[in-house]
C-alpha cells in the first residue's frame, strides 16, 4: 500500500477527539510554527517557536513562550533567542537540552545547515555545547532505563536516495553521557530499516521512553503530490511508532495525523497547503493525548488522539 493510499484510509476512520490553533502573544508581525512539544519546568508550562514573517524564509529565530491559556501563549521576555528553527526539547539527566537547525549563509544565499545543541538546569541560561552533521535536521535525543541516551539521527539526501530508494532513513545510537554526543557518532548511527518507502522521507520529532523498555517514536512521513493546476505539493503527515532499543526492530508505524485533523488555516506557500510537521505528544489525564503539529510552515496547532502507544507501556 503507498503513503497516498495510507492516508486516504486514515481520513476514513481517524478520530480527532478536539482541535484548536495555538495563539501567540508578544510577537505581533511574525508567525510562530514548528514549535518544540509543551513542557514543565520551575512550576511553570513553556515550549519554544519558530518566529519568522511570513514572507520570509530561512531567516527565523527561537523563542521561548509561556502557556497563558488554554492553547494560549505569551513570549518569555528578555529570554534568549536563538538563531534556529525547529527547535524540540529533551530532558536529559536533569538538564534541559535544546536542538535546532541553524541555517548558514553565504553571499546571501543559503549555503548549508545544521542541528545545534543547548543544555543547561536553568531554562533562561542554557549553553550551546555540540554540532551535529552537515545537512542533517530532526536529530533527537531519550534518556534511557540504565542512564544512558538513545539518539535518532536522519541522514537525508542523493546518496541516501540512490542506495535505499527513501530520501531519508533514520538512524539509531547509544551515548554515555551528553559529552558523547559529537557529529561523528550521529553520523555513524546504524539505520533502522522499513520505515519509509520509495520516494518517501521523514524522521523523529520526540522519543519517549515507554515503561515496557521500548521508544515511542512520534515522527512525521512524507511524499510528494500534485495540485489541481500539477504544481508540486509536499505532504507532511503525523505518525507513530514504537522501536525497540534492544532488538532494534520497529513495528505498529501508522499514521495519527493530517493537515485535516487541524482547524483550516494559511500556508506560507502553496506547495505547503498540506503540511503538517510534528511536534509531539502530551499525554492527557484521560488517557487520550494532545498531538502539536507546525501547520503550513506558519501556524501551530493542536489535536486530540487517542494514545498511540496503546498496549506498548506508558510514558514514563
Amino acid at each position: 500500500m503507498t503513503l497516498l493510499e495510507t492516508r486516504i484510509r486514515f481520513e476514513e476512520t481517524k478520530n480527532i477527539y478536539d482541535r484548536a490553533i495555538l495563539t501567540f502573544h508578544g510577537v505581533e508581525g511574525f508567525d510562530v510554527y514548528n514549535i518544540s512539544i509543551p513542557f514543565e519546568k520551575d512550576g511553570k508550562r513553556y515550549l519554544f517557536g519558530r518566529v519568522e514573517r511570513r514572507e520570509e524564509w530561512a531567516r527565523s529565530w527561537v523563542r521561548l513562550f509561556e502557556e497563558t491559556g488554554q492553547d494560549d501563549w505569551t513570549l518569555v521576555r528578555g529570554g534568549m533567542i536563538y538563531t534556529l528553527e525547529d527547535p524540540y526539547v529533551s530532558l536529559i539527566a536533569g538538564e534541559v537540552v535544546l536542538g535546532g537547525t541553524h541555517v548558514q549563509y553565504e553571499s546571501g544565499r543559503v549555503k548549508t545547515y545544521f542541528g545545534y545543541f543547548y543544555r543547561g538546569t536553568d531554562l533562561h541560561d542554557l549553553h550551546y555545547f555540540t554540532t551535529g552533521p552537515n545537512k542533517m535536521k530532526d536529530i533527537r535525543l531519550v534518556g534511557l532505563p540504565d542512564g544512558r541516551i538513545g539518539v535518532f539521527s536522519r541522514p537525508r539526501g542523493a546518496e541516501t536516495r540512490g542506495k535505499y530508494g527513501s530520501e531519508s532513513m533514520i538512524g539509531f545510537t547509544v551515548i554515555d553521557h551528553l559529552d558523547q554526543l559529537t557529529a561523528e557518532v550521529i553520523e555513524q548511527a546504524p539505520y533502522i530499516r522499513g520505515i519509509f518507502g520509495e520516494g518517501e522521507w521523514g524522521g523523529v520529532n520526540q522519543a519517549y521512553l515507554l515503561d515496557s523498555g521500548k521508544i515511542g517514536i512520534i515522527g512525521h512521513i512524507c511524499y510528494r503530490d500534485k495540485d489541481e493546476s500539477g504544481g508540486e505539493v509536499k505532504v507532511y503527515l503525523n505518525m507513530s511508532f514504537v522501536f525497540d532499543p534492544q532488538t532494534r526492530e520497529s513495528e505498529d508505524l501508522k499514521l495519527i495525523g493530517s493537515r485535516t485533523c487541524y482547524p483550516p488555516g494559511p500556508a506560507k506557500t502553496p506547495h505547503l497547503v498540506d503540511c503538517a510537521f510534528t511536534s509531539g505528544i502530551v499525554m492527557r489525564q484521560d488517557g487520550k493525548a494532545d498531538l502539536y503539529s507546525g501547520i503550513g510552515d506558519c501556524q501551530a496547532g493542536r489535536i486530540t488522539i487517542d494514545d498511540p502507544f496503546a498496549g506498548y507501556g506508558k510514558i514514563v
